[in-house]
């Protein structure tokens, strides 16, 4: 642990140090991606209605509370939301009253950059769009993130990553041949979008440090899922030709697939890219033979018969552990990886190697402990870059902010409090439902879980 100097000294060489974000986003794609500002030095204020808190915040939706357990104030011990909104300050602020808002204006005057992703009525509505706050703050920073951005035909449509991965086509390229289309994974685009929207915050940064003035950055995480698959846009510009799905294989490269290993759901990618190093995975699977055998030798037969060679990669793998199997793969000069899961990645010597995850310690008030928290997926060359601290409890920074940042009186936050603009609890609470981790993994919202998880990570209770 360091003293306050020390953490002055550091903070004040982080890139964002002494900027200030007010972040009144929900759900993962602008939080997330404030969250990664904290890491880069910024002050950033999450604000959230005591009727309408982040939707992580719920155990639900978004992950199982700390040790599943959902405690006193389990608004404030789900894993997602921590993870999310690491670093922040919590200001509870009712934006549905005008009251609500007139301080929310007041911040915007002593801010660098307002962060919000509703649809674009909403802050049109409110008469704070970004020509509107403007008038606040000529040098004001925006950042909106919707489904289809500020204008447009689809501008009004509520956008979610889990629909828009179709409506961007995504899902028509994704899935096995012949097979119906399939999701990509769950919130795909919204990651797209907050890493979009920490390198768009950077840029607009320098853009005002250069000609000391704002701007609006408008991300349509449509567009951003567009860019995903903007190779079969371009072959169907080209060459009148519309993508498939072609599962786990490559389009004119074989073998290529993933092939289930020995274990629990435990699977090797595996892709050849010539005939040698065809003959190197005959030779190591133990059947040499094969490397000539006519219905494999060139890579065009090896294209038309692939489900044959499927059927022999797999006969080898199923009875070799997924990282034997890779590495054996890599010894004989073919291009092969594990399927990690989550436990793979909290134990990975690489990962760690490379401080991706970072112990986070919460206070002890909190009964939450130390907890592995995700870093960025990026360093900076002699930048002490951390995670400078756990998600907040809700509306912990009330009084901070109003009074500390705004130099509100003691009558003027009393008031704020008494007609429920702010608080500390929520006023609408989504049901809790109360689940032991065995019947999560049977009713198959887990694969499986560890009871001994602390143990293997090191953590302390």
């Amino acid at each position: 642990m360091t003293d306050d100097t020390e953490n002055a000294g550091r903070e004040a060489k982080l890139p964002l140090s002494g900027m200030r974000v007010i972040d009144i986003s929900n759900v993962f794609s602008l939080p997330y991606a404030a969250g990664l500002l904290t890491d880069l030095g910024a002050e950033v204020i999450k604000i959230e209605g005591p009727a309408r808190i982040d939707t992580t915040r719920g155990g639900n939706f978004s992950a199982v509370y700390a040790d599943n357990e959902p405690g006193e104030d389990p608004w404030n011990r789900t894993a997602t939301f921590n993870l999310l909104n690491r670093g922040k300050k919590s200001l509870t602020l009712d934006l549905r009253e005008p009251a609500g808002r007139d301080v929310l204006r007041d911040l915007i005057k002593v801010s660098d950059i307002l962060a919000e992703n509703f649809t674009p009525r909403v802050m049109r509505g409110w008469g704070l769009d970004y020509p509107n706050a403007t008038k606040l703050n000529p040098n004001l920073i925006m950042l909106s993130c919707s489904g289809y951005g500020r204008e447009g035909p689809y501008a009004t449509y509520p956008g979610q990553a889990t629909t828009m991965e179709a409506t961007h086509g995504l899902t028509h390229v994704t899935g096995y041949r012949g097979g119906e289309p399939s999701k990509a994974g769950q919130s795909f685009v919204d990651f797209l979008a907050s890493w979009a929207l920490v390198m768009g915050t950077t840029l607009a940064v320098r853009y005002r440090n250069r000609f000391s003035k704002g701007i609006w950055i408008d991300v349509a995480m449509y567009q951003l899922g567009c860019s995903m698959v903007s190779d079969y846009i371009l072959d169907w510009e080209a060459n009148g030709r519309l993508g498939e799905r072609i599962g786990n294989r490559h389009p004119w490269l074989a073998p290529q697939g993933c092939y289930r290993c020995a274990g629990d759901d435990d699977w090797c990618v595996v892709s050849v890219h010539d005939d040698e190093e065809w003959a190197g995975l005959c030779r190591m699977i133990g059947q040499p033979d094969l490397a000539g055998d006519s219905r494999f030798a060139t890579n065009e037969a090896r294209m038309r018969n692939h489900d044959e060679i499927d059927t022999i990669i797999g006969a080898w793998t199923q009875g070799v552990g997924k990282f034997d199997a890779m590495h054996a793969f890599q010894a004989a000069g073919v291009r092969a990886g594990a399927v990690f899961d989550g436990r793979d990645m909290h134990l990975d010597r690489h990962a760690k190697a490379r401080g991706m995850l970072e112990l986070q310690r919460f206070p002890p008030e909190r009964k939450i402990g130390d907890r592995p928290i995700i870093g960025r997926p990026w360093r900076l060359s002699g930048l002490p870059l951390s995670v400078r601290g756990p998600g907040p409890m809700l509306g912990q920074h009330n009084r901070d902010v109003l009074q500390g940042i705004l130099g509100y009186d003691d009558a003027r936050y009393a008031a704020l409090e008494q007609s429920g603009i702010i608080a500390t609890q929520p006023t609408s609470l989504r049901p809790i439902v109360r689940m032991g981790m065995d019947e999560r993994v049977k009713r198959g919202r887990l694969a499986s879980w560890d009871p001994d998880y602390k143990e293997r990570l090191g953590l302390k209770d």
